[in-house]
């Protein structure tokens, strides 16, 4: 904003203290965590094409064209988490805190990516899938499961954070398809249906997308900047109100800095005069408490002058 605002002189912008987007409290590093589910899912991507190609199984490949993008996707996840603790500079005021964003939103478009090239495989062989070797799917498919569930428990702890919910959303997502695939190759053993197979990997991407969907769509409207969804605004709006010689508010924005912070500005109409730093601490401090907005910058006006951000309409 080009304006000048009035601030909370030491106002708090430690924002490891946030409640965030969330309402909870994030660790303050999952580097570890995101070390270990890399690792595990590249190597697992590397047994289940290896035995895919063996037993002639379209579910097992696109099991482990899925976990190639979720590896890849935690890969970037990870970066991204580590990213986001730098430090402010002259140019990136906020630091890098906003690349968790759209960290979730390259995770989501992979994950819609990767599953088109499981529905275009899988639809191929629907029809004429070959012999499939179920007791190897079954086995691959069953350390998947234990990969993919271990992994996703390291990441627990997150899921304020969408960067960590959609790395968690990832694994999770793996190892429900790695359960189906165990299925697929369960019931193949028993009936030699082969065609179970590539029709498991449909109801696999359906899954897929299931969940991708949700995830792409929170990170495109955080990427845009709008209010993040676990804050009602008219609820913000209707608190500002309610302070002490508030008349009016207006000028009322909240984004997303990151995938666990959240900043507000706004401008608050006082015709008995501006009321002291104390009133602006306090009301920062409500803001944090009740909405999770770690980051507010208050305006004071007497309504002496008409501001030209007063209309709803002027952004």
């Amino acid at each position: 904003m080009s304006h000048p605002h009035d601030h909370v002189p030491g106002h708090d912008h430690d924002h490891d203290h946030h409640i965030g987007l969330g309402h909870g409290h994030a660790p303050k590093s999952f580097g570890g965590a995101f070390a270990v589910a890399t690792l595990l899912n590249f190597a697992l991507v590397g047994v289940q094409i290896f035995y895919g190609i063996t037993a002639h199984s379209v579910a097992l490949l696109a099991d482990a064209a899925h976990n190639f993008a979720d590896a890849l996707g935690l890969l970037i996840a990870w970066v991204a988490h580590v990213l986001s603790a730098t430090l402010p500079t002259r140019r990136f005021t906020y630091g890098l805190r906003s690349i968790s964003i759209l960290s979730a939103l390259a995770n989501g478009a992979t994950l819609l990516v990767a599953t088109g090239g499981i529905v275009w495989e899988a639809a191929g062989r629907l029809f004429d899938p070959g012999e499939v070797s179920g007791w190897v799917v079954m086995v691959v498919a069953g350390i998947g499961i234990f990969v993919n569930g271990g992994a996703a428990w390291l990441l627990t702890a997150g899921q304020n954070d969408l960067n960590i919910r959609a790395a968690f959303l990832h694994l999770v997502g793996d190892a429900a398809v790695s359960a189906g695939v165990v299925l697929a190759g369960a019931a193949i053993v028993l009936t030699g249906w082969d065609w179970l197979d590539p029709l498991v990997s449909l109801m696999i991407s359906a899954v897929i997308v299931w969940l991708a969907w949700g995830l792409l769509k929170e990170a495109t409207r955080l990427s845009l900047d709008a209010v993040p969804a676990a804050i009602d605004p008219e609820s913000v709006r209707a608190c500002l109100c309610q302070l002490p010689g508030v008349e009016s508010i207006h000028d009322l924005h909240i984004w997303a800095m990151s995938t666990v912070e959240s900043a507000l500005t706004v401008h608050l109409v006082m015709p008995n005069g501006h009321p002291g730093d104390v009133f602006i601490a306090n009301a920062c401090e409500t803001v944090r408490l009740k909405f999770g907005i770690g980051h507010a910058t208050i305006q004071i006006e007497t309504g002496a002058i008409a501001c030209h951000l007063a209309p709803d309409h002027v952004v």
